[in-house]
């Protein structure tokens, strides 16, 4: 039975409501050490707990989170790109398993990115006159790869790569597209700021899926912009080697000689 008018439009909205959250709390589940540790070091009544549980984290979350992650992706991918009634399961836990080698991989190479960044973060702020403006470069880098961590996502489950292929286009996609990657940092940082301190009813149940949804689209926008770009350039292409194919044909308005 399909509703129309305003009665369609609450079922519509209900819908989405129930797909994303039923995705974010698979993707809890699925992260459940990551979570876990991370919310027992913020209801922690010891000072600096969060910071101390850090390392823990960055050693899960490669095994757990990234994967579970790429799954999220997986069912964002299918529902940007129109199969909004794909079966959410079976999508997810596909997802899970055929990208969970590749999403560890990238998930380790990216944690042993941001502690690279955060080691030199903090001996240069420790540091004096110009040495200490350096501090700021790595502050840069920071947005830089969390961008392209966003787009690694989006190009594993949408394109068929080897995992340096898909680190390195993930990082030319972010610098290549300054506007969109610095859109993509404030949308999925307004949501993760509203979700921990304003609404944290939020997090078990529309934080990640909304983040994943809107990278994705926001991917798969820049993807088909690139994507026209490219077809354009090879109809050109094309058109010029016609040019010069007709150019080096005899001319067919000659008489022959007697």
């Amino acid at each position: 039975m399909e509703f129309k008018g305003v009665m369609g439009g609450f079922y519509r909205i209900s819908e989405w409501i129930m797909r994303l959250s039923v995705i974010n709390l698979l993707w809890i589940i699925c992260s459940i050490p990551v979570f876990l540790l991370g919310l027992l070091s913020l209801t922690s009544p010891v000072e600096g707990a969060l910071l101390s549980s850090l390392p823990f984290l960055a050693v899960l979350a490669p095994f757990t989170l990234f994967p579970a992650t790429a799954a999220m992706f997986t069912v964002a991918r299918k529902w940007v790109t129109g199969d909004g009634d794909v079966p959410l399961l079976k999508t997810f836990f596909r997802g899970y398993k055929e990208n969970y080698v590749q999403s560890m991989i990238g998930g380790l190479l990216f944690v042993i990115i941001f502690v690279i960044i955060y080691v030199n973060y903090h001996f240069y702020m420790g540091q004096t006159g110009t040495l200490r403006l350096l501090s700021v470069l790595f502050i840069a880098f920071t947005f830089i790869i969390t961008a392209s961590m966003f787009n690694f996502f989006s190009i594993m489950v949408h394109l068929h790569m080897k995992i340096f292929q898909i680190i390195k286009n993930s990082i030319l996609i972010t610098i290549g597209n300054p506007i969109n990657s610095v859109v993509l940092i404030i949308c999925n940082g307004v949501i993760l700021y509203v979700s921990l301190f304003k609404f944290t009813f939020l997090i078990p149940f529309f934080m990640g899926s909304l983040m994943a949804a809107f990278s994705f689209w926001q991917f798969h926008r820049s993807f088909q912009r690139l994507q026209t770009k490219q077809e354009q350039l090879e109809e050109k292409n094309r058109l010029r080697e016609e040019e010069a194919e007709a150019a080096k044909l005899p001319d067919t308005d000659e008489q022959p000689k007697d």
